[in-house]
């Protein structure tokens, strides 16, 4: 903990905000230049935003997945957020900016769910939601009274600060404009870490929504909400209000969208153009033990029919290693999602994140192969499979990637939608791309 006052600083407070490089979903297209499969991340531009203004702060934002870290900078006051697959570089960060002299904050939802854990490796965690403490740690900071720990509890989303989007680095995203409406999920999936580290749902007024997309300057962006329709009326609320601005989004939601004729119509007339589904397996025993007995595998073609008769493009995403899964799963997953033509799929390793109910049950089984939290990021092999070796599993993973991003399977699936297609195209060649980095990768599993 540092003792002495940085309040009597006549300078710039010199703060870098920081998200450590999560190594997974993408692509280095030459030089030092890096773009992400996925949307701009809203925590480092949120926190910029709610920097407080009588703070005199010279702000650096470096998102390390799509730009370097200064680490040959010197800063009064480092600030870094993680996932549990980007913990274990979060420490090796902290180090370095330690023994350069700076003060070290640690947050996100890895500190949220490991708070002592993490504070071996920072003058000050926070837990909980950091809109709350931010501002707070902050003045505590240049008063001389840095406390440890700072938890933060949920907040009104009412008048929700606006990130500070000029910090992110251009042309390095895929989705660069990014909203949210609601926050947190009424799920109870057994390996997620939202309901671990106890977010709880809830959602910003409409209108504010709206205004924020009518300002972005695109005609494209995408919502980050981890499950968009959770509440029914208030989907249909911000759906209705979003047809006038005419532009084309896409997000979040469950298979359960197909029971809803109606909120396809409308969401479809509001400008969705794709939809990410949690589709997470064809095994129904499966799904049952991840606690998304919902999803009914023999619904999915009447799933992907339904979205793509009204122009939506389905991304959706399997999960391989349950206990209930055998080697059968990974050929029988790849020619369903062949044959069903699912534009966009995604796939994962099963991973049990500090917290979960899966990582409670794997534990007390002695089945964890280790802690090494960088492998904790769904695309490595942790824990020892029930039908299968960890090296199966690693290699049907890859497998199933490899087959199902073959030239043939891209076009049979990317022109179920042609008016998609370009669209459709661009992420399965991103994909196919990123194999290279998983047939490349070295120790792709530790077992101590």
């Amino acid at each position: 903990m540092k003792t002495e006052n940085p309040g009597e600083h006549k300078d710039k407070l010199k703060i870098l905000l920081a998200l450590p490089d999560g190594r997974i979903h993408k692509l280095k297209l030459f030089g030092d230049h890096y773009i992400s499969f996925r949307e701009a991340p809203l925590t480092l531009t949120t926190l910029a935003a709610l920097v407080p203004p009588d703070i005199n702060a010279d702000l650096t934002v470096v998102d390390e997945s799509v730009q370097k870290i200064p680490m040959d900078r010197s800063f009064d006051l480092v600030a870094l957020s993680c996932l549990t697959g980007t913990s274990t570089r979060a420490y090796e960060l902290a180090a370095h900016f330690k023994d350069k002299g700076a003060t070290v904050i640690l947050g996100g939802v890895h500190v949220s769910l490991l708070p002592d854990e993490a504070l071996q490796h920072a003058d000050a965690v926070v837990s909980g939601y950091g809109e709350e403490k931010w501002p707070e740690l902050l003045r505590d900071y240049v008063s001389g009274k840095l406390q440890e720990r700072y938890h933060g509890n949920e907040i009104s989303l009412e008048n929700y600060s606006l990130p500070h989007t000029q910090y992110l680095k251009k042309y390095a995203y895929m989705n660069p404009h990014v909203v949210f409406a609601s926050r947190g999920c009424k799920g109870t999936c057994d390996f997620c870490s939202v309901p671990a580290a106890g977010m709880k749902w809830n959602t910003r007024p409409v209108g504010e929504v709206i205004d924020q997309i009518r300002n972005i300057p695109a005609g494209r962006f995408a919502f980050n909400d981890v499950s968009l329709l959770e509440d029914r009326e208030y989907a249909k609320e911000l759906f209705t209000a979003l047809i006038p601005l005419k532009k084309s989004w896409g997000g979040l939601c469950t298979s359960r969208i197909a029971d809803d004729d109606e909120m396809l119509d409308l969401m479809a007339r509001s400008g969705c153009i794709f939809l990410l589904i949690g589709l997470e397996s064809i095994n129904r025993s499966s799904l049952k033990t991840m606690n998304k007995g919902f999803n009914k595998p023999d619904h999915y073609r009447n799933l992907v029919k339904k979205l793509h008769a009204r122009n939506i493009v389905v991304m959706g995403c399997f999960i391989f290693g349950s206990d209930d899964d055998t080697l059968s799963v990974f050929k029988d997953t790849v020619e369903m999602i062949d044959e069903l033509r699912i534009d966009v799929p995604r796939y994962a390793i099963y991973t049990p994140f500090p917290g979960t109910e899966a990582f409670s049950k794997l534990s007390k089984e002695g089945r964890l192969l280790h802690r090494r939290w960088e492998h904790y990021d769904t695309q490595h092999v942790v824990f020892q499979p029930k039908h299968m070796t960890p090296a199966q599993l690693d290699e049907g993973f890859r497998l199933a990637y490899n087959k199902t991003y073959t030239v043939k399977s891209i076009f049979r699936r990317t022109t179920a939608l042609m008016n998609r297609f370009p669209f459709s195209f661009m992420g399965n060649l991103a994909y196919r791309i990123y194999l290279r980095r998983l047939e490349n990768e070295q120790n792709r599993i530790y077992y101590t």
